[in-house]
């Protein structure tokens, strides 16, 4: 087979450039620059640690990677001299990247006082090993595990890392059957949305009878602090395209398509570079590995309608139609893209699919629960000190991500939350973080997993205001076809805006309970079906919140501006004048030094600035 051997022939070199790397004698130099990176500022660290290795007359290797997931300690610097462990460096500015470059590699000092951990085997005085991290140890990385290690526009240091030995495996050792089965023996459930069996899904297209047949990856990432999908695209774009073409070989397809958003701007440059790099070296395109299997893959950049995260409105979307849904059945595994079977799956599904084929089915199944098999990715975002990129194995205590993982909510407040599955998903109260993060546990809480959104809240968050935040997202993102979301979402959210406003009626939870039930079961799609989550499991859980609104006409949180007042507390205010210029409204004037400010409420805008920025407590909220 002269295309397997020429890909063995890429392998090894490719293996032995990446091991003069990791062995070299000058020092290897990692720069995050993924969006995350450079909106924090990493290219101008880049450009920093360029001119300071040639004024110090340094030869190194600089290599720009995807997020290693320390999203919050952005920008990141890792370096690794000959003989010691890398050592990852965080919150970098051009001056201290600067400094680090020479005060470690020119005089051996490490500088512990600005390293997050240590990477690899070997110890470091005074510095965190990478198992001690927690951030890290109580991950298991499998989607993410070449992010922030390799550059994702060198598709060798994907081939060194073991990228393309599962589509090898398959094309050179296996039946598509074969493969079919292996994905079905790993346990592998969808991870864009309800969890359907993978394997099943690629049965079900496999054995359509029509032709042709076509694979897509949905990488239509939409849910409000979702950013799981980008992280892979920009960090490893090369297992998404292993898997996709995995899949394909599995179910007899000769097409694929990657359908992106075009808000993910670098997330389309790369996965687009990954393709031709992919079809440069003979792993897409026609008899790939000699195996007599042809096939490619086409970049569709969505216009960014969330509705096009449902596949049926995603399929609609690359015909060049409108992203609107369709009832089902028939389902795309019969009747897909241009009525032929089409099969659809997740971007963190295919990097794992990828992984399984590779290392093998029972490697995964070893990882997680009896039902939910394998690792979860999560986007960990919110009122959290430690905001980043997640895997972990399936079943995770909640708890152990918030606290372990997370580092506990920011400024040591009391946890209220957990909103989990995006818009469609749903919020766990406080007394829940014990929940297992698996299908079946969230399911029993009334949250579902959903793409892998978590966002965490604290005290100072309130739920009827976030009930109303998701549900006026879904409703601005409704597609209007069907009239259970188009005009029933637009009924819950008017009441849950006239509650929030202090006008709502004791009747308004009964009508939002049946509202929501309508919506569930008559709506078209699953964007409309499951819209109603987030207002029924904040029904469920904080009920009290709402009947405080309702009742009282008071908001617990104190964020509601209708039901809410400023004032100053007289004992605690020094007149420092700090608040004066801020208050946009002019609404607190400086009486005389050592005297408290006054607050006029009737100027007052409720904005909350002069409560953020008073340092002594001295603005009350009541």
């Amino acid at each position: 087979m002269p295309g397997l051997n020429a890909f063995t022939t890429l392998q090894a070199e490719a293996k032995r450039s990446w091991q003069e790397l990791i062995e070299s004698r000058t020092p290897h130099i990692l720069i995050g620059t993924a969006t995350c990176g450079k909106v924090s500022g990493a290219m101008s660290v880049y450009e920093a640690i360029i001119a300071t290795l040639e004024r110090l007359g340094i030869k190194a290797t600089v290599t720009q990677v995807g997020c290693f997931g320390m999203c919050y300690a952005e920008p990141t610097v890792d370096i690794a001299l000959p003989g010691q462990p890398r050592i990852s460096y965080g919150f970098m500015t051009p001056e201290k990247a600067s400094r680090i470059i020479e005060d470690y590699i020119i005089h051996h000092n490490p500088r512990p006082d600005l390293a997050l951990c240590t990477i690899g085997d070997g110890r470091i005085e005074g510095i965190t090993p990478f198992d001690d991290m927690p951030m890290l140890k109580g991950q298991h990385r499998i989607a993410i595990r070449n992010c922030g290690h390799i550059n994702p526009l060198r598709i060798n240091h994907y081939i060194a890392r073991n990228g393309y030995a599962g589509l090898s495996r398959a094309l050179s050792t296996m039946t598509p059957q074969s493969v079919i089965d292996e994905i079905l023996k790993s346990g592998l459930r969808g991870r864009g949305g309800a969890g359907f069996a993978t394997g099943q899904k690629w049965q079900y297209c496999r054995d359509a009878a029509a032709t042709p047949k076509y694979v897509v990856c949905n990488a239509d990432e939409g849910d409000p602090g979702a950013f799981m999908d980008r992280s892979i695209l920009e960090g490893d774009p090369h297992s998404v395209v292993e898997g996709l073409t995995i899949a394909a070989y599995a179910i007899g397809a000769a097409e694929g398509f990657i359908y992106v958003r075009a808000e993910y701007p670098l997330a389309v440059t790369t996965i687009k570079h990954a393709v031709a790099q992919a079809r440069e070296h003979g792993l897409l395109g026609r008899n790939i590995m000699g195996s007599g299997f042809d096939f490619d893959i086409h970049i569709k950049e969505g216009a960014g309608a969330f509705v096009c995260g449902e596949e049926t409105a995603l399929m609609a979307s690359i015909e060049g139609k409108r992203g609107l849904p369709r009832t089902r059945p028939p389902f795309p595994a019969s009747s897909g893209l241009w009525g032929k079977p089409t099969c659809i799956n997740n971007v963190k599904t295919l990097a794992m699919a990828a992984y399984i084929l590779a290392e093998g089915a029972d490697k995964f199944a070893a990882i997680g629960t009896e039902r939910s098999k394998g690792t979860c990715v999560f986007a960990l975002a919110g009122n959290i000190n430690h905001m980043g990129l997640v895997e972990v194995p399936m079943g995770t205590p909640l708890s152990e991500v918030i606290y372990g993982i997370g580092g506990g909510i920011a400024g040591s407040k009391p946890l209220k939350a957990v909103q989990i599955g995006g818009p469609s998903g749903g919020c766990l109260p406080a007394n829940l973080i014990s929940t297992g993060l698996d299908y079946e546990s969230l399911a029993k809480s009334g949250a579902i997993m959903g793409s892998g959104g978590l966002i965490v809240m604290d005290e100072g968050n309130c739920m009827v205001d976030v009930a109303r935040y998701f549900l006026s997202f879904v409703q601005a993102e409704s597609c209007g076809k069907c009239t259970p979301c188009r005009l029933g979402t637009r009924q819950m959210l008017d009441i849950l805006e006239r509650i929030t406003r202090g006008e709502g009626h004791p009747a308004d939870i009964d009508r939002l309970q049946e509202l929501a039930k309508q919506i569930k079961i008559s709506s078209l799609c699953a964007l409309g079906g499951t819209s109603p989550n987030p207002v029924l499991t904040t029904l469920k859980y904080f009920l009290s919140e709402y009947e405080a609104h309702i009742f009282e006409r008071r908001c617990p949180a104190g964020v509601c501006k209708a039901l809410i007042t400023y004032s100053i507390v007289s004992d605690k205010c020094p007149g420092c004048r700090k608040c004066v210029k801020p208050c946009p409204a002019g609404a607190i004037s400086f009486v005389a030094k050592g005297q408290p400010v006054l607050l006029d409420e009737k100027l007052c805008n409720r904005c909350g600035v002069c409560r953020d920025v008073c340092k002594l407590g001295a603005v009350a909220v009541s």
